[in-house]
């Protein structure tokens, strides 16, 4: 079994333990917040009755372990030492640097948005759709209504946007995708393997290989039976979750195509517009058209948390996790970006002043989650808050001479893609 399905479950046993301690020692609002928050059920206290304590015990036994360790003068326990040396062992980095979002009412003054210049790196011959980057940054694609898909190198953007680049190095599109029949939708990059994947309004998800210079045709095909509007990778690679015009999620074994729905659809029946895993795969979550979000199981496929109206009547376009997991942040064609508490479902925060009501906007958080930043499809600009305080910080013209469609940002350092109705893709990277 993976890695990352382990943890998942871990977490969620450590959960319940928890619960089950703070209930037996009759602490019983503190089990209730706690279940509440981390979405655990609450048993019968007779269901652990064979095993009272067990926290306790198995803390104890922890304990005990490491004294010996270290007695013995060893380091970490065995089970740690391949993640440590990145072997991909259970244990994964803590999330270092998480914003607490939990901090109300947020007083002083917000923080400034770093400078950033910005270049015309390529145009499609359509409308350019949608744009990902790869998780370790080194690259990103952009997805086009003229069914291409455009591949390209950060690296080299750099060089050339610092103007030192030799004749023909610094060509930022390193290949062009070709094999799609309809427009493309989304894209997203496996976890750890050279594998970008599209999905399009043809019904399919298509699989390329960009570690081959010469391939242009996907090497893999995935024939869903709807217009496929969303995919997301599962963190260990082995899974892809797909949002369609079909209500319900399709989840695919990457080795067998095999499809999966979830046993509780929970009254879904509007298209999807994303679905997008949280960093662990513990979660993920599907954004309707209905307006409405919903928080699913990563393991059993569960609709664990409801947020109905989301954005009101209008289309909910995209929600994206938190690092910490705690939160989601969602965009809608009502106009707002709005920050939700995964925990409770309640409505955290708000970031106002982008208008948005026709194309699929997105709302995401600079690779520190300092700040949220989207498009305003009506002025063409890209609009960021302060993500703790709210505030509006900056309003930066897109250099798009039509509205923006879609604004993705790199994972790891303060760089970003916007692309839109003028079928051009333009980098930003921050200059001071």
């Amino acid at each position: 079994m993976d890695a990352a399905v382990q943890e998942a479950k871990l977490l969620r046993q450590v959960n319940a333990l928890i619960v089950a301690h703070l209930r037996d020692q009759n602490l019983t609002q503190a089990a209730a917040a706690v279940a509440a928050a981390t979405m655990t059920p609450i048993s019968p206290a007779k269901a652990d009755a064979a095993l009272p304590n067990s926290l306790l015990r198995l803390v104890a036994k922890g304990l005990a372990a490491e004294r010996e360790e270290a007695a013995m003068g060893g380091g970490a326990p065995a089970a740690f030492d391949s993640a440590a040396a990145g072997g991909g062992g259970l244990a994964r980095p803590l999330v270092t640097g998480a914003v607490d979002f939990s901090v109300q009412n947020v007083r002083g003054p917000s923080k400034s948005f770093p400078k950033h210049e910005t270049r015309h790196i390529s145009d499609h011959k359509n409308v350019a759709r949608c744009a990902k980057f790869s998780p370790d940054g080194r690259f990103f694609a952009t997805g086009s209504g003229d069914t291409s898909i455009k591949f390209f190198e950060v690296a080299k953007i750099k060089q050339t946007m610092l103007g030192d680049s030799k004749e023909g190095s610094g060509r930022p599109v390193v290949r062009t995708f070709y094999d799609h029949m309809q427009p493309i939708n989304d894209m997203d990059f496996h976890p750890t393997s050279p594998i970008l994947i599209s999905a399009a309004k043809d019904n399919t998800i298509k699989f390329f290989d960009f570690s081959k210079t010469a391939a242009r045709k996907a090497f893999r095909v995935i024939q869903d039976t709807h217009n496929v509007r969303s995919v997301c990778f599962h963190p260990c690679g082995d899974y892809i979750l797909a949002g369609t015009d079909h209500p319900i999620a399709h989840l695919y074994d990457v080795n067998t195509f095999t499809c999966y729905l979830a046993a509780n659809p929970q009254d879904c029946s509007s298209a999807i517009n994303q679905v997008r895993y949280s960093d662990t795969g513990s979660l993920y979550v599907t954004a309707s058209k209905d307006g409405s979000l919903r928080i699913w199981d990563g393991v059993s496929a569960e609709c664990v948390r409801t947020i109905t109206g989301a954005h009101g009547s209008a289309e909910a376009t995209s929600a994206i996790f938190t690092k910490d997991e705690r939160y989601i942040l969602s965009c809608g064609k009502d106009s707002s970006i709005k920050l939700w508490e995964v925990g409770t479902g309640r409505l955290a925060k708000q970031y106002a002043g982008a208008v948005n009501g026709q194309f699929r906007c997105q709302a995401v958080f600079n690779e520190s989650e300092e700040f949220v930043i989207s498009t305003d499809e009506q002025s063409s600009e890209v609009v960021v808050w302060d993500a703790l305080t709210t505030e509006q910080v900056e309003r930066l013209s897109s250099g798009h001479t039509g509205a923006p469609r879609w604004l993705e940002h790199s994972p790891i350092e303060p760089v970003f893609i916007t692309c839109g109705n003028d079928r051009s893709v333009r980098f930003w990277k921050q200059t001071s």
